[in-house]
């Protein structure tokens, strides 16, 4: 495989920065993050191997093909992973237009500049050279009360913003049919770890229990997820993006299946532990529970089904849901300077995203 240059878009996102970090600290690949910094990415996810030799940023938007372009060619870069996305559920029904311009729009600049880049490769480079497109199973849309999503899965999205991916998936697919680009594309169930922007489930129920402020669940609570320790997950785009098969699509999740109820159920129960921590009057964090009104279109259940990823790339999750659950309540009860500096920025929005 030797030492290679691999752009990552997004890089300063949550997912993007845990993979970033991967790459610097276990592999000797040189790494170029290209981030326009939206509100939920932030540089200080990135402290621990800024100064690594090995890690270039550029700020730059994905549609700013010249600037993509450039970096592409001035690092003789032989692979991408894109990562770079508007992923919040509800942020795409108040405010589509983002989504259509960062994800589709977005990813077919990304392919042009890309493959107008590996037409001027040399040979060895062109050998090397794949293009791998980070997706979600939201794509997939309601499972139902049973059944898995596999990568045969008929693509049925229900939001604006699994609709922007689902179409970003559909046009990486037809860039590699018709001109014969080299593809890998991946489909992730929810993501949760360390440095994750304080809008999802879980950092939000953690954050507002500190502060005695009340945990809200849409609905009755039983919509289920299939749950995935961010740093598993990189380990898993790695080995879709050295060792997948061009052309093939894997889906990755971690075995966890979990009512968003079950979750911040978890959740305060760890940090009841925490006598320190508890604010005045509460003694059990789950006595902040509040049910709201659903979200539009939202969807019951997802679950992946990864024997893919486990018989052909010989990889499966590290972390039981209770393991990463410890290990991400005990981060963020470790870094909550990180945390009011990311929201003070960029307010989160009311309710959870899941």
């Amino acid at each position: 495989m030797g030492n290679r240059a691999i752009l990552v878009t997004g890089g300063a996102g949550f997912i993007g920065s845990a993979l970033i970090r991967h790459l610097i600290n276990h592999t000797s690949h040189t790494v170029v993050n290209l981030d326009k910094l939206t509100y939920a990415s932030n540089t200080m996810s990135l402290a621990s191997i800024a100064d690594s030799p090995r890690y270039h940023f550029i700020h730059a938007d994905i549609n700013e093909g010249d600037k993509v372009f450039s970096a592409l060619q001035h690092h003789q870069i032989s692979l991408v992973i894109h990562l770079a996305a508007e992923t919040h559920v509800d942020r795409s029904i108040d405010d589509p237009r983002a989504f259509i311009d960062s994800n589709i729009i977005g990813t077919f600049e990304l392919l042009e500049q890309c493959r107008k880049h590996l037409n001027s490769l040399d040979e060895d480079l062109k050998k090397q050279f794949r293009f791998h497109h980070v997706s979600t199973d939201e794509v997939f849309g309601d499972l139902g009360e049973s059944g898995y999503f596999t990568e045969q899965t008929a693509y049925a999205p229900s939001s604006p913003y699994s609709a922007s991916k689902a179409a970003a998936d559909h046009l990486v697919r037809a860039w590699h049919r018709t001109y014969g680009f080299p593809v890998v594309l991946s489909n992730c169930s929810n993501n949760y770890g360390a440095f994750q922007y304080p809008e999802k489930l879980i950092p939000v129920v953690i954050l507002n229990a500190l502060q005695g402020q009340p945990l809200p669940i849409y609905g009755n609570g039983q919509q289920v997820r299939d749950w995935l320790f961010v740093d598993d997950h990189a380990k898993a785009l790695c080995k879709v993006a050295f060792e997948g098969e061009l052309g093939e699509s894997y889906n990755i999740g971690g075995n966890n299946e979990k009512t968003n109820l079950e979750i911040v159920a978890a959740i305060c129960e760890q940090l009841n532990q925490h006598v320190s921590i508890k604010p005045v009057g509460i003694n059990d964090f789950s006595t902040l529970i509040r049910f709201v009104s659903d979200r539009p279109g939202h969807d019951t259940r997802y679950a992946i089904d990864a024997t893919k990823m486990t018989q052909t790339l010989h990889w499966q999750p590290v972390e039981s849901f209770e393991t990463g659950l410890e290990k991400t309540v005990k981060w963020y009860l470790d870094n909550l300077d990180w945390c009011a500096h990311i929201s003070a920025q960029n307010p989160p929005t009311d309710i959870a995203n899941v």
